[in-house]
């Protein structure tokens, strides 16, 4: 096998792990090519709700012809013993004579484990093939596990001025519906959808993935510090049926009257947090919440006081934008809240990803320089 034969199914792998973004939390997101002779025998990925792992639909698609083959995955396999048995103890028994990974699991629980007992049985292994991609699509569980916060991508969709609404409030629509769509193929690939209480009382929003066919829908999850939010609502009606998690303050005052029983009566799951200096959820408490939940990945959509509060805190990985031609003026409501900021040098910096045309909108995406 070449080095460009190697890099050729490890991206054919990466491909196949990029479809569970968003359906396999807590578990990672992963892809798995076995080829034998020059032919591919076996294709995985993890399926939705994290089981099976990516390694086992593969070697169950090859079967017999997994004997003999070369295993390109895009992470780790596990070596301990969840739901099943490890993935690296299959690979084994099934005869796989090389493995090739991106990266190395940080998870404590494996760890350098699974890479352990595939050298321990004679397999060949050989890791960091496309780390740097790997990294980027597993960022989300890698972050998880190694910091305890799940990644955030914030959204806004503006004026060419970075307006959000006129001065009386009317927002809908500054962008267009090649954009709208995007937005839901970008739901699609994060675990939940984040706004704040203010956001939720003003759109009466359903927070979910529309025009997509059958899909695992994303956790829609409130930040709102007194849970002063309409039991009336779409949220409040749908509780029951699809996942809404509600974040709110934890100190005695925070919440109104039997806020809480009634959300939980209606089927919200709720999660107290510790209010920060300025009156604000704190951001640290909240992504940790929502991580020690098995979020791994997070899709803000505002309002400006949340994604002011996370940008402050250094905790947004990506910005995606919409950017609309028109122009709302001085009078119209900004994208962001305060950031309290005094010089450039303080300002949040993000580097250019990707730019192109959405209909008649412009999408540009930056990450964390």
């Amino acid at each position: 096998m070449t080095a460009g034969d190697d890099a050729r199914y490890m991206a054919l792998a990466l491909s196949l792990g990029r479809r569970g973004l968003g359906h396999v939390w807590p578990n990672p997101a992963v892809g798995c090519v076995l080829v034998r002779e020059g032919r591919i025998v076996g294709r995985g990925t993890t399926q939705t709700g994290g089981r099976p792992h990516a390694e086992r639909v593969a070697l169950a698609q090859a079967g017999p012809a997994a004997r003999g083959a070369t295993a390109y995955v895009t992470l780790e396999p596990c070596a301990h013993h969840g739901q099943t048995p490890p993935c690296a103890d299959a690979m084994v028994e099934a005869g796989v004579v090389r493995v090739v990974t991106a990266l190395e699991d940080p998870d404590p629980r494996v760890s350098g484990g699974g890479h352990s007992r595939l050298r321990a049985a004679g397999v060949q292994v050989e890791t960091g093939l496309c780390a740097a991609t790997a990294e980027r699509d597993q960022a989300g569980f890698l972050l998880r596990v190694t910091r305890g916060r799940p990644f955030v991508t914030l959204k806004l969709a503006t004026s060419f001025d970075g307006r959000i609404a006129t001065a009386t409030g009317e927002s809908r629509w500054i962008t267009g519906p090649a954009a709208r769509r995007q937005v839901h193929a970008l739901r699609l690939c994060h675990d939940a959808v984040l706004i704040g209480g203010g956001t939720a009382r003003a759109d009466d929003p359903m927070l979910d993935v529309r025009d997509f066919g059958a899909v695992r829908q994303p956790v829609r999850v409130v930040a709102a510090r007194q849970l002063a939010l309409n039991t009336d609502g779409r949220l409040a009606r749908t509780a029951g049926t699809q996942p809404l998690w509600l974040v709110h303050g934890n100190r005695a005052g925070d919440l109104r009257g039997g806020s809480a029983a009634t959300w939980e009566a209606l089927g919200a799951r709720l999660f107290p947090v510790p209010v920060g200096p300025g009156g604000q959820l704190a951001p640290a408490e909240l992504l940790g919440a929502l991580a020690e939940a098995g979020l791994t990945r997070v899709f803000c959509e505002g309002g400006g006081a949340l994604a002011a509060s996370l940008l402050q805190a250094g905790l947004v990985d990506r910005l995606v934008g919409f950017t609309a031609g028109l122009a709302l003026g001085a009078e119209g409501q900004p994208a962001l809240g305060a950031l309290g900021l005094d010089t450039l040098a303080e300002a949040p910096r993000f580097r250019l990803s990707e730019a192109r045309p959405v209909g008649g909108d412009v999408m540009h995406v930056w990450d964390r320089a």
